[in-house]
Formats: C-alpha cells, structure tokens, sequence
C-alpha cells in the first residue's frame, strides 16, 4: 500500500513528496472519453463497477499517490430535491431555483445510504479491491452548492448569492443550516463506506469578502469540519477554494489537516500567514502547456517552498483541463517522486 499521502499529512517523513491532480479522473484521459461517449456523468456514478474503473484509471496511468472518487459535487442535491442536470459546456444547470423561505422548507433531509447506495459500493468496491493508494472521498461547501442552487447554474459573478447573503440572512441561514446538516450525513458517509481522506471543495467562496465569510460561512465549516474531526479523528480533511487567498488567515483556524491552494497565492506566501497545517498545490494548469524546462522550472520552486514549510502535497492551483496532455501529467508525477525521494 503506498500510503505517502496520509504519511505526509501525519507529520512523518513520506518516501517521496506525494502527488495527486484534482480532476484527475477523466477530463483528459482517452479511455474516459471513450466512456463518456456513452454514458452521462450521473449515469456512470450509478454504475459502481464502472465509477469505481474510471476513479482507478488516473493512478493506473499516472502514478499517483491518491485517488479522488469519481462524482460531482451537485450528487448529494438531486436527493434532497433539487432538480439538476449537468450540461456540456455550461454546468450544473438547476431548474427550481432557491428563492424565498418556502424553497428551504421544501428541501429534504438526505439518506446517504437509501438514496445513493451506489456511491457506497462504488467505495467499497475501490477500498477493499482495487486501490492500492488512498481514496479521497469530497463534497462541495454549503456556499459553493448554495450558489449554484440561487443562481440557477454556474456565475461570473454571484450577484444573487451574495444578494441573499447579505439581504436576507433568514433565508441564507435556513439554508446552511440544511446543507450542513446534508454535508456531515455525506461526508461521513463516504468515510464510513472506507474513504482515508475527505476534500471540500469551496471553489467559489473567493467571490465573499472576509468580512461576511466570518460571519455567515465560517460557523458553517467550523461545525462541519468540527464534527467530522469529532467523529472520524483519525480521517485527514482538505479545504480548497479558488482566488480564496484572503480567506486563508481564517481557514487556518479550522480544524483541518491540509489546505489547498490555487495557483495565485505562493505556497511561500501561505506558510507566511503561518498556517501550520499541511499545504496542497499549486501548479498553475497553464503551465501543462509549456515546455518541460518551464515547467520543470516551476515545480522546482513549488517544492522548494513546499520544503521550507515542512508539510506538503503536490497538486495544482485548480483541476485538470479537457485539453492537458496526460502524458505531461505522468512526467510530473515522475519528476516530483524523483527529486523528492528519500
């Protein structure tokens, strides 16, 4: 088992600075495409076998030190109500709308194991048959899915979110209360089920001010991280966001154990702030796209700094893109092992 990962976040020398790509399950890979020719997204996460093979190919091809579970983050919200449907080249487009206090009220609670069984044996399937790296189990933040469920679909700039937010803290507040409650069902679930680590990804929380972040989302994750940590100590949680460099001097005070960075802030700067948990990142995806002494360049000086700060994991600033060559990912995974190891 190469458990480089967890070891990196415990504290302990790892045999090699860890490396793993948010998105690095399909997106770019040719037998995911191939796939995906077929099916939909919703459709292959309700086909354990295939879901589990797909979570797999990125570690297979790669060489990676961890595996994230193939899913979306709006998986959670079609059981409890919302009516979503994830469409090519825009997103997670959601038809009913969160508008008044009655759309809140409407909202069921969610039954991870009634409602997505698949998901569970998706994780069985990998944990006790097929990985021989970590899963990472992820969820979206309470924001995050928030703005996509008051927005109707993806924003530029999530005017009406932070609207509600700002204007109506009733509703906002009524509506963190359900999706944290959803997010600790989810999350734990996937723990359960045999998950080592958990993500949340709070990709568009950057677009809040610190200000309103204290006060109307950072009780939300203090008390869902809170109560993950409470109840699996042992399971390591990552937060990542992007353009969210303002924020880390208040995610520093979260129970977390690692904290993701997007590519606009160092991880120099970071550990500046002095957080002291474990820094994951921050390769800038444009750099897939140079040439190897470019990027190679860049890598060096992210795993320097990642040196300096004692506790880091390679990643990039943000996920995979459709069009990066998987072979340029497989040279990075080598490169990192390589000058990293012990």
């Amino acid at each position: 088992m190469n458990n480089t990962y967890v070891t990196m976040i415990r504290g302990e020398v790892p045999q090699h600075t860890p490396v793993w790509f948010m998105r690095q399950a399909g997106r770019s890979q040719a037998e995911y495409r191939r796939i995906k020719a077929k099916y939909s997204l919703f459709e292959i996460t309700r086909q354990p076998e295939l879901c589990a093979y797909i979570t797999k190919l990125p570690v297979d091809e790669y060489n990676v030190d961890a595996a994230i579970l193939y899913k979306d983050i709006m998986t959670p919200l079609v059981p409890i109500g919302v009516d979503v449907d994830i469409k090519a080249g825009v997103g997670p487009v959601i038809a009913n709308p969160i508008r008044s206090m009655e759309d809140v009220a409407r909202l069921r609670a969610l039954d991870v194991e009634g409602e997505l069984p698949y998901m569970i044996e998706t994780i069985r399937l990998l944990t006790e048959e097929m990985l021989q790296v970590p899963l990472i189990g992820f969820g979206g933040a309470p924001f995050t899915l928030a703005s996509y469920m008051i927005e109707g679909g993806p924003s530029k700039n999530y005017n009406k979110t932070r609207q509600m937010l700002v204007c109506r803290p009733d509703i906002w507040d009524a509506l963190m209360e359900k999706l944290t409650q959803m997010t600790i069902a989810y999350l734990g679930a996937q723990i359960k089920a045999g998950a080592a680590a958990i993500q949340i990804f709070d990709s568009w929380v950057g677009a809040v001010n610190r200000a309103e972040y204290e006060v109307r989302i950072f009780p939300w994750m203090e008390r869902i991280i809170g109560t993950l940590k409470q109840q699996y100590p042992e399971v390591p949680v990552t937060m990542f966001g992007v353009g969210t460099g303002h924020l880390l001097s208040l995610w520093r005070k979260l129970p977390l154990d690692v904290i993701g960075l997007d590519w606009r802030c160092t991880v120099a700067e970071a550990s500046a702030m002095g957080i002291a948990q474990t820094l994951q990142g921050n390769l800038d995806p444009a750099y897939l796209f140079a040439d190897w002494p470019i990027i190679r360049r860049e890598i060096d000086r992210i795993l320097e700094e990642g040196k300096a700060h004692g506790k880091h994991i390679f990643n990039l600033g943000h996920g995979v893109v459709p069009e990066a060559d998987p072979d340029v990912l497989k040279r990075i995974t080598a490169y990192v092992h390589e000058v990293t190891a012990k």
